[in-house]
């Protein structure tokens, strides 16, 4: 039986995903926010991914389109993840163990705890599991060892603190 996702909640998850690539490019790039934002927006980036297959000699890489998103719900998670990033990487360098450094993670890794964050901590029309789960999701995308373990555990943490 197939799941039944509406396609409001799969534009929401596609938004968050792109917020993930824009907040890595934004820091990274050293792109204006309302650039980057608008280069989502018109489709100039962030419309494909690559998936891997194999056909049991080699790893293919093939361009995969990536569903709708919803543009505002991108673009104001965005632009409010740029605008408290101070706040919101203080915040998560409190729930680290000791010895861990927020600003030693990887690019992605961060990126992808910073929107997290933000969500838990004022998007509360939307339930924290909901939340947690989407970018756990996102951290099996972007990650194959332990960081997918390390974001629930982390946002699992984060949540229960904050809400």
């Amino acid at each position: 039986m197939a799941k039944f996702i509406s396609e409001k909640i799969r534009k929401k998850s596609a938004a968050r995903l792109a917020a993930v690539q824009a907040t890595y490019m934004i820091e990274y790039g050293q792109l204006s926010v309302d650039e980057v934002i608008k280069d989502f927006v018109n489709g100039e980036i962030g419309r494909y991914a690559i998936e891997e297959t194999s056909d049991g000699y080699e790893v293919l890489e093939d361009p995969v389109e990536i569903e709708e998103m919803d543009k505002d719900y991108f673009a104001h998670l965005t632009k409010e993840v740029h605008k408290h990033k101070e706040e919101l990487e203080k915040s998560l360098a409190h729930y680290l163990r000791e010895g861990w450094q927020f600003d030693r993670f990887d690019g992605t890794l961060r990126a992808l705890l910073l929107c997290a964050a933000y969500e838990l901590a004022y998007t509360t029309d939307i339930d924290a599991a909901v939340i947690v789960k989407e970018y756990v999701d996102l951290a099996y995308a972007f990650f194959s060892k332990n960081e997918p373990k390390m974001v629930n555990a982390l946002l699992d943490q984060v949540a229960k603190s904050i809400r």
